[in-house]
C-alpha cells in the first residue's frame, strides 16, 4: 500500500489492452478524469472546452504514443511540457522539480521505464515524491522495462514503482507473446472505471465488466496467451529470460564496442545502439545487415545522430547467435 496523487490508499487493477498506445492512452485518461476532478470539473460530463488547462510534464525522450494519447484525449501535444533528460533519457529530476513548481494546474507526470533506444529509467521514487507532493498524477510508461521487477538482478532499478498512479506495459516483447498484447494498470479502479466505462441496456454487467476499464467494447482473448506464458515460464523462468536478455545485450555492445564500433548508450537493459563511423555508413551497414539475413536489425535517431538499434527479447537467443550477428555485422561494416 502506498500513497498517490490526492493521498488515497492504491488498489491495482490490471486488464489487457492493446500494447503500448492503448496503455498509455487509458492511464492517462484515468489521470485525466482524477487531476480534473480535484479541481471540480467533470470531464467526462462537461469535456474540456471550458475545463481547467491540463499540463503534462513530459521527458524530452519520451515514446511517440505518449503524444499520440493526448491528441487522442483531446489534451492536445500542447499541453505537454518538455522536461530535461541525461545523457542516456532518464529524465532530469532536477529540472522536473523545476517545471512541477512552476504553475499551480492540474498536472500530469509522464515518467518512463526503458527508453525505446537506450533503456533508461527514470529516477521513479524521487520523481513520484515530488510529483505527489504537488498533487501530480504519476504515469509510468512501462512498456518493456517494467519486466525488469521480475529480474532481482534489476529489480533495483524499479525502485518506487509502486507509488506511481498508472503504469502501462507490452507483453509481446519480453514475454515473446502475440504482437498486439499490453496491460495498464490503474490504482483507484473507481477513477479508471469513470474514465473509461459505458453502459447499454442490452449489455450484462454493464459498468463492472472488463469492457468498462478499455476503449474498446470487444476483443480476442489475449490475456489467455499472457497467462499461459507466465504460467510456463515461472517466477524464476521469467528472471532468467530477462536476465539472459539483458546479458546478451551487454554482449553485442562489448563485442562491437571492441571492434571499433561506438556504443550510443549505456547499457541498462536490453538496447544497444551502435553507430558506425558516421550517419551514412550507419545507414549503408544497417541495410546490408537486412540484406545479409544473419540477423534483423533496424536504424534510429539519437540525439540527432543516427544508430543501428539492437533490442534483445528473444527467448531462444543465444550467446552464439549474438557472435554470429556480431560477425554479420562488422562484415557488412568493413568486408
Amino acid at each position: 500500500m502506498g500513497e498517490g496523487a490526492g493521498g488515497h490508499p492504491r488498489h491495482r487493477v490490471g486488464r489487457l489492452r492493446h500494447r503500448r498506445a492503448g496503455g498509455n492512452t487509458v492511464g492517462l485518461a484515468a489521470a485525466r478524469h482524477h487531476v480534473l476532478a480535484a479541481r471540480g470539473w467533470d470531464v467526462e460530463q462537461g469535456g474540456l472546452q471550458d475545463a481547467p488547462h491540463v499540463r503534462v510534464l513530459v521527458g524530452d525522450e519520451r515514446h511517440s504514443t505518449i503524444d499520440r494519447s493526448l491528441r487522442l484525449l483531446g489534451l492536445g501535444t500542447g499541453s505537454a511540457v518538455p522536461v530535461r533528460t541525461d545523457d542516456n533519457g532518464a529524465i532530469d529530476v532536477g529540472h522536473l522539480e523545476e517545471v512541477l513548481a512552476e504553475a499551480d494546474a492540474p498536472t500530469i507526470v509522464c515518467l518512463q521505464m526503458g527508453n525505446v533506444n537506450t533503456g533508461a529509467i527514470d529516477d521513479l521514487e524521487r520523481s513520484c515524491a515530488l510529483a505527489h507532493d504537488r498533487g501530480a498524477w504519476v504515469h509510468v510508461d512501462g512498456a518493456f522495462g517494467l519486466w525488469a521487477a521480475a529480474s532481482p538482478a534489476h529489480q533495483h532499478l524499479t525502485r518506487g514503482i509502486e507509488q506511481a498512479d498508472s503504469w502501462g506495459c507490452d507483453v509481446h516483447k519480453w514475454l515473446n507473446v502475440p504482437y498486439d498484447g499490453g496491460l495498464v494498470f490503474v490504482s483507484r479502479p473507481d477513477v479508471h472505471s469513470a474514465a473509461t466505462s459505458m453502459t447499454a441496456s442490452y449489455l450484462v454487467g454493464a459498468g463492472t465488466g472488463g469492457s468498462d476499464l478499455v476503449l474498446n467494447a470487444s476483443r480476442r482473448a489475449r490475456g489467455f496467451a499472457v497467462w499461459a506464458a507466465i504460467r510456463e515460464l515461472g517466477r524464476s523462468g521469467l528472471a532468467e529470460l530477462v536476465e539472459r536478455n539483458c546479458t546478451l545485450a551487454r554482449r553485442f555492445a562489448d563485442q562491437l564496442g571492441e571492434a571499433g564500433a561506438e556504443i550510443g548508450n549505456d547499457v541498462m537493459l536490453n538496447q544497444v545502439l551502435v553507430s558506425f563511423d558516421d550517419d551514412a555508413t550507419t545507414d549503408a551497414v544497417i541495410e546490408r545487415v537486412q540484406q545479409d539475413g544473419t540477423c534483423w536489425m533496424g536504424g534510429t535517431t539519437w540525439r540527432g545522430c543516427r544508430y543501428m538499434r539492437i533490442a534483445v527479447s528473444n527467448h531462444t537467443t543465444t550467446e552464439a547467435d549474438v557472435d554470429r550477428s556480431v560477425e554479420a555485422i562488422l562484415r557488412c561494416w568493413r568486408p
